[in-house]
């Protein structure tokens, strides 16, 4: 076990290198949030400067910030796990170390790895920028940050291993558009990018579906006052349900990662 923790940290170490050299890789997913929440913070400033608004104590990076770490999640997680997994699956790296003494289980340690300290790295520059930058007034008590912690850690864990799964569905070439292209509608439906409450009802029922959503709100929940509950579809946070769809998606990422996982190319042995 030992062995095979050392084999999986060194791992990480090498794919945190890799992803750190592909520099589109690292604004798209690492990046990319970051610079919306400080061009949205930004732009929409003078909308919240509403009585309704400033009673309330939201300004426009206390509103965006939710959103800017759900995306964040999904983006280090689902993306980067898609589109490295499709690239290395085409290009033969994955041929390569199935042939090596290394064990199967380390290459995926090195990948959670990966996606654990990129995220946890991005989380923590949202949190500093939305505090020193823009002011923006984190919880101050233990239960907000303990529902960040399990929303947080359920949404990776579900979106490591959908990503892994979903990049059977596409080749190097093709995966970018498989990936983003949804990714980016969905989050548009999720309330990533838009108040939820002004999104059309049969959107945000498509959008419950998927695991998104529920990050998003959980993540609203957490920085946003108990006030904005009533903006929800069922005007209340529901933790109990976001943990339970979470939950349910993570198994659901675990079993299709293990049944459509593959070494090889299609039409190879």
């Amino acid at each position: 076990m030992t062995r095979l923790l050392s084999l999986g940290w060194d791992r990480t170490l090498l794919e945190l290198k890799m992803y750190f050299r592909e520099k589109e890789s690292v604004f798209f997913s690492f990046l990319f949030p970051i610079m919306l929440l400080a061009l949205f913070s930004t732009i929409f400033a003078a909308q919240f400067d509403g009585p309704a608004m400033t009673a309330a104590g939201v300004d426009a990076g206390r509103f965006f910030l939710p959103g800017m770490v759900s995306a964040g999640v999904l983006l280090t997680s689902f993306q980067t796990m898609a589109l490295s997994v499709a690239s290395e699956r085409d290009d033969g790296t994955l041929k390569r170390l199935r042939s090596t003494p290394m064990p199967p289980v380390a290459y995926f340690l090195g990948k959670v790895g990966l996606v654990a300290i990129t995220s946890l790295a991005q989380l923590a520059l949202l949190l500093a920028i939305a505090r020193f930058a823009y002011g923006v007034a984190l919880p101050s008590s233990a239960g907000p940050w303990l529902t960040l912690a399990w929303i947080f850690a359920l949404g990776v864990l579900g979106g490591t291993t959908l990503g892994i799964a979903y990049s059977s569905l596409g080749t190097a070439r093709s995966i970018g558009a498989v990936v983003i292209g949804p990714l980016l509608v969905l989050q548009f439906i999720s309330g990533v990018y838009l108040a939820f409450s002004d999104i059309p009802t049969w959107l945000q029922q498509i959008a419950s579906v998927f695991p998104l959503k529920w990050i998003a709100q959980g993540m609203r929940s957490v920085f946003l006052p108990d006030s904005f509950a009533a903006s929800e579809m069922a005007g209340a946070w529901e933790p109990g349900r976001t943990a339970l769809v979470l939950a349910v998606w993570a198994v659901v990422g675990l079993v299709l990662c293990v049944r459509t996982f593959r070494w090889f190319k299609r039409g190879t042995t």
